[in-house]
C-alpha cells in the first residue's frame, strides 16, 4: 500500500441534458477536491460552506467508499486521513454524490497500489450511484453517453464525446435543496408509446448534434417528456425557462439532473446577456432566491496528484 498523500480533483457534472434520462452526462469546470492518506487513526476534515453538515466520522461517504475499494482489493479496512472541499453545492443536481464517489474511489485506488483500472473504477462508481451519467462525466470529463450493462457486474458500455467548441452554460441554482429520491418519486411508472418514441428520437438527435457540434439543433433536440414535465411542480420557474429560453438567447435548456438547478446553454456574450435578463425576470416573478454561474465543460475528468509524505 502507498503511504503518500493523494490529492484528487473531480469535476461536477450535469445529467440527462433533457431527453437523455440516466444516459447522458456532461462534466463542468466546477471542482471538488479530496485529499487522502493512510493514517493511524481516521480523521475527516470538511472545508468550505458547500459541504457543511457532511459527517466527519466513519459514516462519511468518502470513507465508506474508500473502505469498499480496499475490501474489493482484498485489503484490510484502512484508517485514513481525509480532507474534502467543494465548489459545487450539494443536492442541487450537479452530481455532488457522484463526484464524491469517483474521488474516493480514485484516491483509495492509488493508496491501495492501483489494483483497478479507471474503467473498473467507473463500473464501481456506477454500481454505487445507480446510473452512469454523472459518474462517467466526473471520471472521464467531456460528454458521456452510457447505459447500464445487460448483466450486473459487467463493464459499463459508454462513449465519450468532446464538448462542441464554444459551448457554455448559464447555470441557475435555486437556494433550496431537492433530493433525488423526491424528484424520482414524482415520475410515473408507465409512459405512453408517443412519449417514449418522442424521447428516443430527441435523445438520439441530441447525441448526434453534440457529436457533430450542431449547436443549432440543441433547442429542438433537448425536448423531453419523461421527467421534466413532472418535476416542474417541484421547481418553480422551470416550466417558464424551458418554454422560453430559446426565444431569449439559449441554444437549449434543461433541468440539471434531478434538479433544482436549471441549465441554459449558449455560445456568445450576446446570448448570455439576453438569457441573464430572461432568467432574472422568471426567477424574480416566482420570488425564488437563486444564484447564477457561468460554466464551461471540463474535458479532463478526475485528476490525481501524489505528494510525498
Amino acid at each position: 500500500m502507498n503511504g503518500n498523500l493523494v490529492k484528487v480533483t473531480i469535476p461536477a457534472s450535469t445529467a440527462n441534458l433533457g431527453p437523455g434520462f440516466d444516459a447522458l452526462g456532461l462534466a463542468f469546470q466546477l471542482y471538488s477536491v479530496v485529499e487522502m492518506k493512510l493514517s493511524e487513526k481516521t480523521t475527516i476534515e470538511i472545508v468550505g460552506k458547500e459541504l457543511q453538515g457532511a459527517p466527519t466520522d466513519k459514516s462519511n461517504l468518502l470513507y465508506q467508499v474508500a473502505c469498499t475499494l480496499f475490501e474489493k482489493a482484498g485489503l484490510p479496512t484502512p484508517e485514513l486521513a481525509i480532507r474534502a472541499s467543494s465548489d459545487a453545492p450539494l443536492t442541487r443536481g450537479l452530481g455532488s454524490s457522484a463526484s464524491a464517489i469517483v474521488g474516493a474511489l480514485v484516491a483509495a485506488n492509488h493508496l491501495a497500489g492501483e489494483p483497478f483500472t479507471r474503467e473498473e473504477l467507473f463500473q464501481f462508481a456506477t454500481e454505487m450511484e445507480g446510473h452512469p451519467d454523472n459518474a462517467g462525466a466526473s471520471m472521464f470529463g467531456g460528454i458521456i453517453v452510457a447505459t447500464m450493462p445487460e448483466n450486473a457486474g459487467s463493464p459499463i458500455p459508454y462513449i465519450r464525446i468532446a464538448p462542441p467548441a464554444g459551448l457554455q452554460a448559464l447555470v441557475v441554482i435555486p437556494k433550496f435543496p431537492l433530493s433525488t429520491e423526491k424528484a424520482r418519486n414524482v415520475l410515473p411508472q408507465v409512459y405512453s408509446k408517443q412519449d417514449v418514441v418522442y424521447n428516443v428520437g430527441h435523445s438520439s438527435l441530441l447525441t448526434a448534434a453534440l457529436a457533430q457540434g450542431r449547436l443549432d439543433l440543441l433547442g429542438q433536440a433537448m425536448g423531453d417528456r419523461l421527467h421534466q414535465p413532472y418535476r416542474a411542480e417541484l421547481v418553480p420557474g422551470l416550466k417558464d425557462i424551458l418554454d422560453g429560453a430559446t426565444a431569449h438567447g439559449a441554444l437549449g435548456a434543461a433541468l440539471s439532473g434531478a434538479g433544482p438547478t436549471i441549465l441554459c446553454f449558449f455560445s456568445t456574450d450576446e446570448q448570455r446577456e439576453k438569457l441573464q435578463g430572461f432568467v432574472d425576470s422568471v426567477m424574480n416573478s416566482h420570488d425564488i432566491p437563486y444564484r447564477v454561474m457561468i460554466l464551461q465543460p471540463d474535458e479532463h475528468g478526475v485528476q490525481v496528484e501524489i505528494h510525498q509524505t
